[in-house]
């Protein structure tokens, strides 16, 4: 893994941590939609889609933003701060099947943007040993992350610049991982419906864009389209 401190932010609020850069079963886990009530079935309507599709003729491609809440967090020891404390047994068992499934389904992202709390840090670390190709995707770790989850209104805004920020345009693929209530709130704006992201929960959401710059500019809030859910056998 290759360690490095990056500049130039065009976006000063977003305090970068050392950025870490890698090139190197449906067992437990469901995929519904965005709704409670649904069936617990696929949603994924073009899962054979990969991060490789060609442009339309317009230029415009496909651009997929996976927002992951992390895994669940143990409360074994009180005196703890809150960003530093561990997953627990059931969080770090979701971990490894939210990215089985991901794999399963072609979502592997090429650029993964996280808080750089602790059970952040080792859902993502849980992800990358369970599927080596997680391993391969560039890595930063974003301070503000968590401390934006919990302020209202604002994770949906912040992610798009963190995003338009760290990507380009060969990056076809995004996961950001973080904490509520921001993410779920941030999943809810760019899809214009309700999400739940309980504990190791995704949303896959798709938009179209000859950068991503244009693919929020397009899609805007509400215009994101929810593909599908991720969800874990510790929501049953």
């Amino acid at each position: 893994m290759n360690v490095a401190i990056a500049g130039n932010l065009r976006y000063p609020f977003l305090h970068k941590s050392p950025v870490e850069s890698t090139n190197s079963g449906h067992s437990g886990v469901r995929i519904t939609s965005s709704l409670r009530t649904e069936p617990l079935l696929s949603v994924i309507e073009n899962e054979t889609a990969t991060a490789e599709e060609a442009p339309s003729p317009s230029g415009s491609i496909s651009r997929r933003l996976i927002l992951l809440r992390h895994a669940k967090s143990s409360w074994q020891y009180p005196s703890l701060r809150d960003h530093d404390r561990p997953l627990s047994k059931t969080g770090r068992n979701d971990a490894a099947k939210v990215a089985e499934k991901l794999q399963q389904l072609g979502w592997i992202p090429q650029l993964i943007l996280s808080s750089n709390a602790q059970r952040t840090r080792e859902t993502l670390e849980i992800m990358q040993e369970q599927v080596p190709e997680f391993l391969e995707a560039e890595v930063h770790f974003i301070s503000s992350f968590y401390s934006i989850a919990a302020m209202d209104g604002q994770t949906a805004e912040h992610l798009q610049q963190a995003i338009c920020q760290y990507s380009r345009d060969e990056i076809l693929t995004v996961m950001c991982m973080g904490h509520n209530k921001g993410w779920e709130e941030a999943a809810s704006m760019f899809a214009g419906a309700s999400i739940e992201l309980k504990t190791c929960n995704a949303a896959l959401l798709e938009a179209t864009g000859k950068s991503w710059e244009e693919a929020f500019v397009i899609a805007g809030l509400g215009g994101w389209k929810l593909q599908g859910m991720v969800r874990t056998s510790s929501d049953l």
